[in-house]
């Protein structure tokens, strides 16, 4: 059964994490959960909880990644919103149906999660992240 559950995170690319901690951490006050390298993602991500959701730092770690050139496009700011879901291979089906421009057409899979992009021509312009926990 296809079901949106909650905002999972959001994600903002920066150019250094520890810099960027300056205001997440010790300016805002919000408890810094951890860090990890998200090697498939060509990625570092610092992880904060926010309620039932996270504030997700996002630090490219390869100079020609797609996070790379993002952040070379457009500078830092937010990079994607996180909805959560249940079924995400059913809800990439309807929104095939929908003529919605997916990036990623089958999930992503990665430890304890399944992952796909839709891309923000579809979507007003904000790049959406599908997200399904699996155990």
């Amino acid at each position: 059964m296809i079901k949106i559950k909650k905002i999972n995170h959001i994600a903002v690319v920066v150019n250094d994490i520890e810099s960027a901690l300056k205001f997440w951490r010790d300016d805002l006050g919000l408890s810094l959960d951890h860090i990890e390298d998200v090697p498939s993602q060509a990625s570092r991500v610092a992880f904060f909880s926010v309620g039932e959701g996270e504030v997700e730092l996002v630090e490219p770690t390869e100079p020609d990644s797609g996070l790379a050139k993002y952040l070379e496009k457009r500078g830092e700011g937010m990079h994607h919103l996180c909805i959560e879901v249940v079924d995400i291979e059913g809800m990439l089906i309807k929104l095939r149906a929908k003529d919605v421009k997916l990036i990623n057409e089958t999930p992503l899979e990665l430890p304890g999660r399944r992952m796909a992009f839709i891309h923000p021509k579809s979507t007003n312009g904000v790049l959406v992240e599908l997200y399904e926990i699996i155990e």
